[in-house]
């Protein structure tokens, strides 16, 4: 695989999936984390049902989105601190990558995270709005104070209930409904062979 190939494929896995958006302020401003957030009750298999962005790539790309899945557990990371290990498995031209994170707790709040990446765009905060770890978790991520919503499920669909809190939650951040994109509920990775997978891991 040639060198600009190469960095494509960091440049569109390299970060969490689709984490972009427009608006101005951070949701560890604005959002409440779930204050009895238990890291080992939300560990396991997390499909990807929707995001709301008014991300520009989402824009003009959502017809090429592509079935995606994390695995969370908890982890350490060089230092020594308590972490959560994500792994998201998704196909780039019919080839299942693993891209390997750890999201580093914000001690003074549950139920919120913060991924020291290495890339260009720098860190990205994540805040667990919500989930009854059974069924259904919804995330919030920021990254240069642009804000986008993620709704996982344990299976590959919730119910209407959910979808209704989640659209609910989207028109509170600002985001027009228009702008949330449903993803693919066939075709999961679960795993990738050692030559494709990326360990964006903190150090």
């Amino acid at each position: 695989m040639s060198p600009p190939r190469v960095l494509l494929i960091i440049l569109i896995l390299g970060a969490p999936p689709y984490t972009c958006g427009q608006r101005n302020t951070k949701p560890s401003d604005k959002m409440q984390g779930l204050a009895t957030f238990k890291l080992q009750q939300f560990s396991g298999k997390w499909h990807l049902l929707s995001v709301a962005s008014e991300c520009n790539y989402l824009k003009t790309n959502n017809h090429r989105l592509e079935a995606t899945m994390i695995q969370a557990s908890p982890s350490k990371n060089a230092r020594g601190e308590e972490t959560m290990a994500v792994s998201t498995f998704q196909k780039l031209d019919g080839i299942c990558w693993e891209i390997k994170h750890s999201y580093v707790p914000i001690r003074s709040a549950k139920g919120r995270f913060t991924l020291k990446a290495q890339g260009y765009a720098g860190s990205v905060d994540m805040v667990v709005g919500d989930t009854d770890y059974q069924n259904y978790a919804i995330l919030y991520y920021q990254r240069r104070n642009k804000i986008t919503l993620k709704l996982y499920g344990r299976k590959t669909s919730v119910s209407d209930e959910i979808y209704r809190k989640f659209d609910d939650l989207t028109v509170k951040q600002g985001i027009d409904l228009q702008y949330i994109y449903p993803f693919p509920s066939y075709g999961f990775c679960e795993s990738a062979d050692q030559f494709h997978i990326l360990n964006e891991v903190s150090r």
